[in-house]
């Protein structure tokens, strides 16, 4: 398994498993006269122990530009319950609209293991920043 820290720049790791995440902002997609700034994050989960895991919940803290949290949780990620095998990594994007140009999130996932033992893994924080307009 190959870590691509340099395509990853946040990075968490919590009981042997990574938690590595990209952002891209989306312009296409957002529409700052409405108030509308969109990002695409890309999460490469990798067990790096040596037992699997799956992935049961997540749970989101979103601050907005003003510094309003919103919650975010849930089962799973972008409909899957996905079990990470040891040595191998699972990848994801989603999405997160807000409703001014900057931005962060953080969080947690929780884990299971084969003993049924269940875990926080941390999702480091991370910002959202739309770039500048020239006007």
């Amino acid at each position: 398994m190959i870590t691509t820290f340099a395509l990853f720049p946040f990075h968490a790791i919590t009981r042997d498993i990574g938690v590595h995440v990209a952002v891209t902002f989306l312009p296409e997609q957002s529409e700052p006269d409405r108030g509308r700034w969109f990002w695409a994050y890309h999460i490469r989960i990798e067990n790096q122990g040596d037992q699997p895991v799956q992935l049961l919940t997540r749970h989101w803290i979103i601050t907005d530009g003003r510094g309003v949290q919103h919650r975010v949780d849930g089962d799973g990620v972008v409909g899957e319950q996905p079990v990470v095998q040891p040595g191998k990594s699972y990848d994801y994007v989603s999405g997160c609209p807000l409703n001014t140009p900057t931005g962060s999130m953080q969080g947690s996932y929780r884990m299971i293991g084969v003993g049924g033992e269940t875990f926080e893994v941390a999702i480091p924080h991370f910002a959202l920043i739309a770039p500048a307009v020239a006007g």
